[in-house]
């Protein structure tokens, strides 16, 4: 079992930046890839970025070059969002994914409301 707890969300003006982060507990995601997700009212949940144990990043067209995903130890992944836009606003939950021991965990989510 994997416990994912994201924090950082809030509210920003548009044009300005949040980091949010995911802590995991309970097995090691140490394999996983870590992926941050988001989902605006009425949309289905999108990829927004992801990353590999061994570091590879991918990132959704719409965030390339504001966006940065990161994971500094083997439980701990972040999202420095910059240059935010009203159309970031959404519920962004965090996940992780190993094919290796067949598993697919989600943390709770936390709101990011972007203003104009």
């Amino acid at each position: 079992q994997v416990h994912l707890v994201e924090s950082g969300g809030g509210l920003v003006q548009a044009g300005g930046s949040l980091r949010l982060s995911c802590v995991a507990s309970g097995r090691s995601v140490n394999t996983a890839v870590m992926g941050w997700y988001r989902q605006a009212p009425g949309k289905q949940r999108d990829l927004v970025a992801s990353i590999s144990r061994g570091g590879s990043t991918n990132y959704a067209d719409s965030v390339k070059d504001r966006f940065t995903i990161s994971r500094d130890n083997a439980q701990t992944v972040y999202l420095q969002m910059n240059s935010l836009k009203p159309e970031d606003t959404a519920v962004y939950y965090c996940n992780a994914y190993s094919r290796v021991y067949s598993y697919n965990y989600w943390g709770q989510g936390t709101q990011v409301t972007v203003s104009s």
